[in-house]
């Protein structure tokens, strides 16, 4: 089986992290690839898979990330689009480089996703390898926060496959007391983030071009 869909002519790689996101109203609609848990597994999953496809069957036109992702600050069970990426692990600061900047890597601590899906609220997401909870949402400037995506633009970026993020907000209105705190609003994401992706494959079918920010 293809590990793209053909979507409005056009074939588009979804990617997903671990499997309680994907219920069953994705399972009516896709069939992800399953990258893994953290920045490292995201990465590497998700250049194996593009480098992968530009060998074979020719790179997607298209990545669609999705997922959940926690924020004090967005509504839960919600879904945004991501409109900037940061990655939160990275912290050169003491050899006087910016928190946030990769060494020698000429892209800034804040990176715009310019691809946008109409009618589908945006913010701001960071990346990092750590689960946030609680308090500690205030040392994070971003929206929401994930654990994959950082990860996956840059391998989209070296590839050159333009990419969407949509994470439905899981958690964080409240500190995380176990596993039962990320997975209850689960089953109402994967409904939103279903819907979604209909609203998507309907704007490509019809010819529609996704607006740029």
């Amino acid at each position: 089986m293809s590990a793209c869909a053909e979507w409005g002519g056009r074939r588009v790689l979804f990617l997903m992290a671990a499997e309680p996101e994907y219920g069953p109203a994705l399972r009516d609609r896709i069939t992800p690839v399953m990258t893994g848990v953290g920045p490292v597994e995201g990465g590497v999953a998700a250049a194996a898979t593009l480098a992968g496809l530009a060998a074979g069957a020719g790179r997607p036109d298209l990545v669609v990330s999705l997922g959940s992702a926690g924020s004090a600050r967005l509504e839960q069970a919600r879904v945004y689009q991501a409109t900037h990426l940061a990655y939160r692990d990275m912290d050169a600061s003491a050899l006087g480089f910016e928190k946030g900047v990769t060494p020698f890597l000429d892209l800034p601590a804040v990176l715009p996703l310019p691809l946008r899906l109409e009618g589908v609220p945006g913010a701001s997401l960071s990346t990092g390898a750590n689960i946030v909870s609680g308090a500690d949402y205030a040392a994070i400037a971003e929206d929401m926060v994930d654990m994959e995506s950082f990860a996956v633009w840059r391998a989209c970026q070296r590839f050159e496959v333009p990419l969407i993020v949509l994470r439905g907000i899981s958690d964080g209105a409240a500190p995380l007391e176990g596993l039962h705190s990320w997975t209850e609003y689960l089953h109402v994401i994967d409904r939103r983030l279903a819907e979604v992706l209909d609203h998507l494959r309907g704007a490509l079918e019809v010819g529609g071009v996704l607006s740029r920010g």
